[in-house]
C-alpha cells in the first residue's frame, strides 16, 4: 500500500506562539484518515500546510513521495479539498459554478466528467439550479464534487458536516463511505463530530496543543477491553467495601463521590451489573463510555477527574 501524503517534523509558529510542533504522520491509500484535535489544536493549520496555503517554519510535507514546496505545486494535482464551507456563485447554477471551477485545473475536463461527479454527490438533476436556493448540504456535496473533478489521488474535507441538520450528516457519512469503498478515494476528514468520525475512519490521528497525541487504527485505539463502565449508585461506600476482594476489584478504574467508573470487555457488563444488584447496591444508571469521545477526552482534558484509591 502506497504513501499519498507525508509530514515529518512540522512546525508553525505565528510570532512566538506555536500552532503545530514537531508533528508527523502519514496517509495510507484507502485511508479514510480521521484528524480530531479541538478548537486551536492545529488542525486547521496543518491541513493549510498540506495544501501550500502556508508555510511550515520547519519540517517537510511530501505527497506522493516527492518533497512539496513552492517549486513543486504541481503536486496539488493529486489533492482536492473543501476547506470549511465552500465558497460559491450564489447566482449562477450549480452547473456553472463546477464548469468555472472546473477550468482552473487547466486539464481539459470534458462535460461527462462533471455529469459524473454530480451523481456521484447524488446532485445530478439539479445542476441547473441556482446555488442560493441549495441547502448547505447540497451546497457541501457541490463542493466535494468541484473537489472531486479533476480525480485526485487524497479528498481533504475540513469539517464537511459543519451546519448541516441530521439528515445531512447522515447523507454526508454514506457519501465519504461511498466515495471510499466504490470509488477507491483516499480521504483526510478533520471533524469535531467525534461520533462521525468513529463510523467511518479506518485510521486516527488526535492531536493536542499543536502535538500529536496518538495515531492508529480506529480498532487499535479503540480496545472493547478499554471499556469505560459507569455506574452511578446512592450509598457507593457500601458496595466498595464489598468489593474487595472480589473479581471485580482489578476491573475498578476510579471512584467518584457517587460512582464507581470500571475498566472491562462489555461482555463482562451483564454480570457486573447482576452482581451489584445482589449485593444491595442501589444502582442509578449504568452505562458504558467506550466511544471515540470517551477516548478523546480522555486524552485532551487537562484537569483529571478528581478520584481516590480503595
Amino acid at each position: 500500500m502506497s504513501t499519498i501524503a507525508e509530514v515529518t517534523a512540522l512546525s508553525k509558529y505565528f510570532g512566538k506562539t506555536p500552532a503545530v510542533k514537531d508533528l508527523s504522520f502519514s496517509i495510507q491509500e484507502g485511508d479514510i484518515y480521521g484528524f480530531l484535535g479541538e478548537n486551536g489544536a492545529g488542525k486547521s493549520t496543518t491541513i493549510r500546510m498540506l495544501l501550500g496555503l502556508i508555510y511550515p517554519s520547519a519540517g517537510e510535507v511530501y505527497i506522493k513521495g516527492s518533497l512539496f514546496n513552492n517549486r513543486q505545486r504541481q503536486l496539488l494535482q493529486h489533492i482536492g479539498a473543501i476547506i470549511e464551507r465552500p465558497d460559491m456563485y450564489g447566482y449562477l447554477s450549480g452547473w456553472d459554478n463546477l464548469r468555472i471551477l472546473a477550468s482552473m485545473s487547466r486539464k481539459g475536463i470534458p462535460d461527462s466528467r462533471l455529469y459524473e461527479v454530480l451523481e456521484i454527490v447524488g446532485l445530478r438533476g439539479r445542476e441547473k439550479d441556482k446555488v442560493k436556493a441549495y441547502s448547505q448540504g447540497m451546497k457541501q456535496r457541490l463542493g466535494i464534487a468541484i473537489a472531486l473533478v479533476h480525480s485526485p489521488d487524497l479528498l481533504i474535507l475540513d469539517e464537511p458536516t459543519n451546519g448541516l441538520d441530521p439528515q445531512g450528516i447522515a447523507e454526508m457519512r454514506n457519501l465519504i463511505l461511498q466515495l471510499s469503498k466504490e470509488h477507491g478515494k483516499t480521504i483526510l476528514i478533520s471533524s469535531h463530530l467525534l461520533y462521525e468520525i468513529e463510523q467511518v475512519a479506518t485510521r486516527i490521528l488526535i492531536i493536542h496543543k499543536g502535538k500529536k497525541m496518538v495515531e492508529g487504527s480506529a480498532a487499535e485505539l479503540l480496545n472493547p477491553d478499554e471499556t469505560l463502565v459507569e455506574v452511578q449508585m446512592a450509598q457507593p461506600d457500601d458496595i466498595i467495601n464489598k468489593i474487595s476482594g472480589t473479581q471485580w476489584l482489578p476491573f475498578v478504574s476510579s471512584l467518584q463521590s457517587d460512582r464507581i467508573i470500571f475498566k472491562m470487555h462489555p461482555e463482562h457488563i451483564p454480570e457486573l451489573n447482576k452482581w451489584l444488584v445482589n449485593n444491595g447496591a442501589l444502582v442509578q444508571d449504568l452505562h458504558s463510555k467506550h466511544s471515540l469521545e470517551a477516548y478523546f477526552l480522555s486524552l485532551t482534558n487537562d484537569t483529571p477527574a478528581a478520584h481516590r484509591a480503595i
